[in-house]
């Protein structure tokens, strides 16, 4: 058999050229995409960047822990408390630090206020000037010169201070104050820090605080959750991209291998009738496929890993990976990976292939031509149909069990692959009624030629299916879920616009929230109504076993007694909840109402319940009677110094719906440009394949007083229909697909507009138009070059 699959690739090499370019592109990709992965998941995190040349740093314990029947769980709090006094005591050699908020009205936002001791702890020093002494002299970095008088936005409000000194600059901008200053803006202390041996600290504090050393000081890096956010991102898209680009390697080799066992459906007679047996039929196809995969996954997994540093970079450019990572892994496990899985996905796709090919019977041998009485074999019914009722159902429990999952994307997109994998399953089926539908406008012309193409494409179900069905993913990719990501974000923005009742929206502006003094000005400005959100966590027991933490905002509309959950805490209205707040605290909450399906935020509170810092919004309405630009005008006097910005309802959710939609469908665009190579690729392999067989009907036409013409016009005609019969596809299932997701979100934001991608579309459908007129010219005209 070995023998035999050797000769079979070597006579029939073209038929095999699409499987060796969708399985080398499959192993490059698994390769390129999992050393990625293997760099953002083994990459170290970012050495300590707050306190990097300081050995000890003593915190509190910061963490919640719940007596349960199976134990204890415990979880870090969302606003720990501060080191005691108690504890400090036992250091008296340790240099206090408070972190707390401290912006300069004009300079970089984002900085932090400490005191002087602790300069040396974060990685700075004195360049120009000299150190505080008074409670008005400030050190700051930057572009600021000792002598300069500047403002300083500090959690109480605004304050004029003198720059005597000029320290170093560092990752984290930071103002320093003398040390009484600083406590007298923030009591709290954040952090003992000590050059003490490791074990003395220990013993000094015993279990009333936790001691960091090392790397794990680096859990009180200002940037830790956002680093851990940027990992996950690039964790979540690169394996998104690689299930996706296994996905549809297994498709596209499987449809070649089915298009050419289909070729060959008489010489597998013609063995079976010399005494081959089905066992060893199938042997000769899996051997085949196995010699195919050998060579492509190797050529894959050799050249996959050179283009991973490129591939990074482009992520790490539009923000989609860590930036703090400047090494690819040189770690040889992805290409050993990507190997095996391409002689495996190669294996997996034959498999209806070999199937169908020994269940050819000898007498089929006598035949001439293969007979299509059934276009499609009970097996391919079976999975077609099974895919459909899965995509189906679980569009038909999202819509009416669980609407609020239909803005994840994590939740549609598979559901729009499995309906689109269903629809490429049962395309022999519906080939020919649809073939026939667009073939009527050819037979109304007359002609030979227009009745020929007719004819073709009506009687030859499977060879126009094996064309139509490259094209039908092709449309229907980019149609669906580009067509869905918009829908979605859409829906987000009617919540969003539905979480916020108010004319317009004061946000910081480089600062860590809106200060007091702010807050008290806005509350003053006359005809504005304002209320103010701050972001906030809140911890509950999942089934008396698992403390899950919940962002939650604390709002003025809510009792100090109550709350308002999701739906899926499982409280009904005048229950009552048992939750933690973000400090740790334990209290119950009576459930005032639900939120709505797809809110913002998981739970509302009153702001004493939030326990956190500053709030993130003041939500300002204009009383009724009062003239909107006026208060406009007023709200953007007061908040001129505080580092603020006044928006309408209108341009902030104009501005958080394009943030969302970007960094969406930069991802997006990265799975489907994947999806499309491979199709394209089906798309070529199914036209030239399909080439040799087209030589009798060729000849036929000449014979019949064809001009080459009158063949190349019939050739085109019929790779048109077959294109038109993908496309009338495609639209069915992107609008199947479209109409479920559709009935999801209209329950989170009732009616959501429908933006086709019209660009993307009429540009994806040009290009196989041109693929499938020109190709076939080219063949056509090889075919002609011998016998010229």
């Amino acid at each position: 058999m070995l023998t035999l699959s050797l000769a079979t690739l070597r006579v029939r090499w073209r038929s095999f050229v699409g499987m060796f370019v969708a399985l080398t592109l499959g192993s490059a990709l698994v390769a390129a995409l999992g050393q990625v992965l293997a760099t953002t998941v083994g990459a170290a995190d970012r050495e300590p960047q707050r306190y990097p040349d300081v050995p000890v740093v003593v915190v509190s314990v910061g963490e919640l822990s719940v007596p349960t029947w199976q134990g204890a769980e415990t979880v870090p709090l969302a606003q720990p408390p501060g080191v005691s006094a108690a504890v400090a005591a036992t250091l008296p050699h340790a240099v206090v630090d408070r972190v707390f908020p401290a912006t300069l009205a004009t300079g970089p936002g984002g900085s932090v206020g400490r005191p002087w001791s602790a300069l040396p702890a974060a990685g700075q020093h004195l360049v120009a000037g000299r150190a505080p002494t008074a409670d008005d002299e400030i050190v700051v970095s930057g572009d600021a010169r000792p002598g300069d008088r500047t403002q300083v936005i500090t959690a109480a409000g605004v304050g004029v201070y003198t720059v005597v000194g000029v320290s170093s600059p560092s990752s984290e901008n930071s103002v320093f104050f003398t040390d009484v200053r600083a406590a007298q803006l923030s009591p709290r202390i954040d952090a003992l820090l000590s050059w003490q041996p490791e074990a003395d600290v220990r013993a000094a504090v015993g279990g009333q605080a936790r001691v960091l050393v090392s790397d794990e000081r680096a859990r009180l890096d200002p940037n830790r959750e956002s680093d851990g956010d940027a990992r996950n991102n690039a964790n979540t898209i690169v394996g998104i991209a690689l299930g996706f680009a296994i996905f549809i390697s297994i498709a596209v080799v499987a449809a070649a291998f089915a298009f050419a066992v289909g070729q060959r459906h008489r010489e597998m007679a013609l063995l079976r009738a010399a005494g081959a047996t089905p066992g060893q039929i199938r042997r000769m196809i899996y051997l085949e496929a196995l010699v195919v995969s050998v060579l492509a996954a190797a050529v894959g997994a050799v050249t996959g890993p050179y283009a991973a540093p490129a591939l990074f970079d482009w992520l790490v450019a539009r923000r989609m990976a860590p930036d703090w990572i400047d090494t690819v892994s040189d770690s040889v496990v992805p290409a050993y990976l990507s190997f095996a899985s391409g002689i495996l996905v190669a294996l997996l796709a034959v498999v209806t292939a070999a199937w169908r090919a020994s269940r050819v019977r000898p007498v089929e041998a006598l035949r001439e031509a293969q007979a299509q009485a059934r276009s499609m074999p009970l097996s391919r019914w079976g999975l077609g149909l099974g895919t459909l009722a899965t995509a189906l159902g679980s569009m038909m429990v999202t819509a009416v069990f669980d609407p609020g999952s239909a803005t994840n994307r994590k939740t549609y997109m598979p559901v729009l692959m499995l309906l689109i994998a269903a629809a490429a399953l049962l395309a022999p089926a519906v080939v020919r009624p649809t073939a026939r539908l667009l073939t009527r406008p050819f037979e109304r012309l007359g002609g030979t030629i227009g009745m020929l193409v007719a004819a073709a494409a009506t009687s030859s179900a499977r060879r126009t299916a094996a064309l139509a069905t490259p094209v039908l993913l092709t449309v229907a990719l980019p149609a669906a879920l580009l067509a869905a990501s918009t829908m979605t974000d859409a829906a987000k923005a009617v919540a969003d616009a539905k979480s916020v009742q108010a004319d317009y929206l004061v946000l910081p502006d480089g600062t860590a929230g809106l200060d007091a003094e702010l807050t008290a000005s806005l509350r003053s400005v006359p005809g504005a109504d304002v209320s103010t959100v701050t972001e906030t966590s809140v911890y509950t027991l999942e089934g008396d076993t698992v403390l899950i933490r919940r962002p939650t905002q604390g709002v003025e509309s809510i009792p100090d007694d109550a709350i308002v959950p999701e739906p899926d805490w499982g409280y009904r209205v005048g229950d009552t909840a048992r939750v933690w707040l973000a400090d740790g605290t334990e209290t119950r909450l009576r459930v005032i109402r639900l939120l709505s399906p797809g809110a913002a935020t998981a739970a509302l509170v009153n702001p004493r319940n939030a326990r956190a810092g500053l709030p993130s919004t003041a939500l300002v309405d204009v009383r009724s009677g009062d003239d909107p630009a006026a208060v406009e005008a007023a709200l953007r006097r007061v908040t001129q110094t505080h580092r603020a910005t006044v928006v309408s309802k209108r341009q902030w959710l104009a501005a958080a719906a394009a943030g969302s939609a970007s960094v969406s469908r930069l991802g997006l665009l990265m799975v489907l440009g994947i999806l499309l190579t491979y199709t394209t690729i089906a798309l070529v392999n199914t036209l030239v394949m399909g080439a040799p067989d087209r030589a009798g009907e060729r000849r036929t036409l000449h014979l019949l007083g064809a001009d080459r013409g009158q063949v190349l016009r019939y050739a085109l005609a019929e790779s048109l229909v077959a294109v038109g019969v993908g496309v009338v596809l495609a639209a069915a299932v992107a609008a199947a697909g479209l109409s479920g997701l559709w009935a999801a979100l209209l329950r989170v934001a009732g009616p959501v507009p429908l933006d086709v991608p019209w660009t993307v579309l009429g540009a994806v459908v040009s290009g196989c138009v041109l693929i499938a007129t020109v190709l076939p010219a080219l063949l056509e005209r090889a075919a002609r070059a011998p016998n010229s």
